[in-house]
């Protein structure tokens, strides 16, 4: 390596030539292989740690999936819980819909395994949807018509805190996802878009 420069400052030598340049905290002299791979690895090393970091970062932090187009899932009401103590309790106290799953335990006798799949649509949480109930066996966190019935799917929310990502303001659209004239005859839904189900 021809002429090269040699700076030895506070304890820190520096090597430079034309074709590079590097800053090595270690007390080395002259241009040695060891010293020079020393500088070399520590610049592939920060590069490569800062690549890793951000690509980590978004994915940590919930955005990746949502970056890379893929829909929200379902969490399930347990994931609520963890904030929203008071409403999930309320919920699974008086709330029908906390076990609506039941009812489809007490008819399943009488129906077929196709039958009972169309009653997984309004029992359950997020059935036919991405991320959503499949059956009681490999999604049991979403075996009930929880939070995300009404409010959508929590996997955005519940990683960021943002309440972008879930619904907020329910309307009688909302409702009638489930509760059709044909399903059910009297449903009164002005209480419980105004004074809330939970």
């Amino acid at each position: 390596m021809t002429n090269a420069i040699y700076y030895y400052t506070n304890s820190c030598y520096i090597f430079c030539n034309e074709r590079y340049c590097g800053v090595c905290n270690h007390r080395q002299r002259g241009n040695t292989v060891k010293h020079l791979v020393h500088i070399k690895f520590r610049k592939c090393f920060c590069v490569w740690f800062v690549s890793l970091c951000a690509w980590l970062l978004p994915l940590l932090l919930g955005g990746f999936a949502e970056s890379a187009g893929r829909p929200p899932i379902f969490v399930g009401a347990e994931a609520c819980r963890k904030c929203h103590k008071d409403e999930y309790d309320r919920f699974m106290t008086y709330a029908r819909k906390s076990k609506s799953f039941n009812s489809i335990e007490r008819v399943s006798r009488r129906l077929t395994a196709e039958e009972i799949k169309g009653c997984y649509q309004c029992h359950t949480t997020g059935y036919g949807k991405p991320g959503g109930f499949v059956s009681p066996e490999k999604t049991p966190h979403l075996r009930i018509a929880g939070c995300e019935v009404c409010h959508g799917p929590g996997e955005y929310h519940v990683r960021t805190m943002d309440p972008k990502y879930i619904k907020r303001r329910m309307t009688l659209k909302d409702c009638e996802a489930c509760h059709i004239e044909e399903r059910v005859k009297a449903f009164r839904y002005k209480p419980l878009i105004h004074g809330g189900a939970h």
